[in-house]
């Protein structure tokens, strides 16, 4: 009858929903906050297979139209109508602009090129005074854990900061941690994991308080939350198992 005991205790142990089952990375190395300024450098360049709206205005209209794909007039908020309209950046790390011809966007960002092609539109006497405004249309990101609505989100803006980006989730749930908030960011084919304080302002100030393509950010639960989930830790939890083995134990010395 021990051996019994022994069996159904071990039963309940191993049945409980532990911390490390809940928690993504949870042997993951991350940055702290005091580590940010190493990547301050972080530029959002554009990457290979980037979709771009560029639009081209000029003080007569006229004059741009056949530097754009699509009416300068229109406006679209949907990004899959955009998108026919873009310039899809190719294994060259080249675009095919109209007239121009082929424009290389190597280890530029939108704001490098707008200059980059306003310049050739000026040099080439192709245009006068053009403005110039470029928008990646397949930027997204991702939000996992403790929110109202994880999943993947698009977005045009240039800028997105990370409190933005909850927003598209939801926001974090009761359930959430808020003082250890989890960025993954990849620059240049290499991974950087870091830990956000959302209770702090100084992660405002930081690299990681604007949001970049393909940023992960995991909102882990809180311990109220992997608690609760498990059947093991609440005080009702060990109630119930104090109960249980009592039980056991009066049937084993009864008999």
């Amino acid at each position: 009858m021990k051996w019994f005991v022994l069996l159904i205790t071990c039963a309940l142990i191993t049945s409980c929903s532990t911390k490390n089952q809940l928690i993504y990375l949870k042997d993951s190395k991350k940055e702290e906050a005091n580590s940010w300024a190493k990547y301050s450098e972080i530029d959002n360049l554009i990457q290979k297979g980037d979709i771009l709206k560029i639009d081209i205005h000029t003080a007569i209209s006229e004059a741009s139209v056949a530097y754009n794909r699509n009416n300068p007039k229109s406006v679209s908020n949907n990004i899959d109508l955009l998108m026919l309209d873009g310039y899809l950046v190719d294994e060259n790390m080249t675009i095919n602009f109209p007239i121009l011809g082929k424009i290389s966007v190597e280890k530029l960002n939108e704001t490098k090129l707008e200059e980059k092609i306003k310049s050739l539109l000026i040099k080439g006497n192709h245009l006068t005074k053009p403005t110039v405004k470029i928008t990646r249309l397949n930027n997204k990101f991702t939000v996992l854990g403790e929110v109202k609505n994880p999943g993947t989100f698009s977005y045009i803006n240039k800028e997105l900061n990370i409190l933005q980006a909850l927003g598209y989730a939801g926001d974090i749930t009761i359930d959430g941690k808020r003082k250890d908030v989890t960025l993954i960011r990849e620059k240049n084919g290499k991974r950087k994991i870091f830990n956000i304080e959302l209770t702090k302002s100084d992660f405002l100030e930081s690299p990681v308080y604007k949001i970049r393509n393909n940023d992960v950010i995991i909102i882990n639960p809180n311990f109220s939350k992997v608690k609760s989930a498990g059947f093991i830790g609440s005080p009702t939890s060990i109630a119930s198992i104090a109960s249980i083995l009592l039980s056991i134990t009066l049937l084993i010395t009864n008999n």
